[in-house]
């Protein structure tokens, strides 16, 4: 038999080899799931980026055990040189098992980090190479049916306009922006001439692109002054494309002015703020729920590389839980135009109204669907050209 202080001394060696196991157990246990993204700009950009960030923290919210890294101004402007695939190794070697890739411009870089990190799952926001068969295994394409949310825009901006006259802040042109635009566009023709039952030669919707996303001194058009020529010009709704505010800035210092101004952000649900007296509303993302299915896919050893394009919850729009896109009607939007928004977005929900539908005309007069039909979903994915009806060039020649 050990003596009394060697046989407490024993026990107490016992326990704390037992205790740290368990605990070393309990570490491994409680390893947090890192997760990274890649935002193209400001995590706090008021936009798009942060659509996205705020949709990492849901997951962290929603989902026990996660942890979101993020790199954010992930662009040739804020980093010159950079490229993906060395953020992607950044963000592995600091153990990211899955990392979001926010935008388009990202496309050739992630896929080329999805082939040299083959244990990573990679999101990329936008994009088709799932589609075109591209895709690495460990490669989906994700992106939200935004096309609803640019109808709603584009919808009360025809019920709000009193000149008759819109314009559309667009960023780059590629055939994502192209059909936003155009479903604007589309959103704007179905109010002016079913709701208000106007001619439609007195409508008119233009676009000027800037050139990128947000704007970049000395590379792109500055979006303040083609806000301005549009206030300017006598356009008195402007829509916005890009993935900041400045369309709403303008707005408000006309009307501050004592002009009539109206203007729609885009991306981000709380992108009216300090703006209300004239905001319309905005169309948004909300990347948290389809964040925290895949994440939970990655997680749970079901990851399977898919083409994700995914709509509004049609029973509630604006459902955080539940609804990729949606739309918050702003303070400036009249009651009698929220009714009507109300109804229009009812129909579009149960089929009823459908915008993309024949006869429709590319600018230059070719047919893109014919009458009857309704398009598909990959002709309204690669558009080629703005429609007829819509002023403002259809690509960046």
């Amino acid at each position: 038999m050990f003596k009394k202080g060697k046989s407490a001394l024993f026990i107490g060696i016992v326990l704390c080899i037992v205790c740290g196991v368990a605990a070393g157990l309990g570490m491994a246990a409680e390893k947090p799931f890192t997760f990274g993204l890649l935002l193209v700009g400001p995590y706090n950009d008021h936009g798009y980026s942060q659509a996205h960030f705020e949709g990492g923290q849901y997951v962290e919210q929603k989902v026990p055990g996660t942890k979101m890294i993020y790199i954010d101004k992930v662009n040739p402007a804020d980093r010159p040189g950079i490229t993906i695939t060395q953020l992607v190794d950044d963000m592995a070697g600091k153990g990211a098992k899955l990392i979001i890739a926010n935008s388009d411009d990202m496309k050739d870089g992630v896929r080329e980090a999805a082939r040299l990190h083959p244990k990573v799952h990679f999101i990329h926001i936008s994009g088709d190479d799932v589609l075109t068969g591209k895709a690495p295994k460990n490669l989906s394409n994700l992106f939200g049916r935004m096309e609803y949310g640019k109808m709603m825009a584009g919808f009360v901006a025809a019920l709000s306009t009193k000149s008759g006259k819109i314009g559309y802040l667009g960023p780059l042109v590629n055939e994502e922006t192209r059909r936003l635009a155009a479903s604007c566009y589309l959103g704007a023709r179905y109010a002016w001439e079913k709701v208000l039952k106007k001619n439609p030669a007195d409508l008119k919707f233009k676009v000027t692109w800037i050139g990128f996303w947000f704007n970049i001194p000395g590379v792109t058009l500055d979006p303040t002054q083609v806000a301005q020529n549009f206030f300017n010009s006598g356009y008195d709704v402007v829509a916005s494309g890009i993935d900041t505010t400045e369309n709403l800035v303008v707005a408000k210092q006309k009307q501050q002015a004592g002009k009539y101004a109206r203007a729609i952000p885009y991306d981000y649900k709380g992108a009216c703020k300090g703006a209300g007296d004239v905001c319309l509303g905005v169309p948004y993302f909300n990347w948290g729920p389809s964040f925290v299915n895949l994440i939970k896919s990655s997680q749970e050893g079901k990851w399977k590389s898919q083409w994700l394009w995914l709509g509004p919850d049609w029973k509630d729009i604006n459902n955080e839980d539940a609804s990729t896109i949606g739309f918050a009607a702003g303070p400036a939007l009249a009651a009698d135009a929220k009714a009507k928004l109300d109804a229009f977005v009812k129909d579009l929900g149960t089929g009823k109204t459908e915008l993309f539908k024949g006869p429709l005309h590319y600018q230059n007069g070719d047919l893109f669907i014919k009458e009857g039909s309704k398009a598909t979903d990959k002709q309204i994915w690669y558009m080629k050209q703005l429609l007829k009806g819509m002023e403002g060039p259809s690509s960046a020649k």
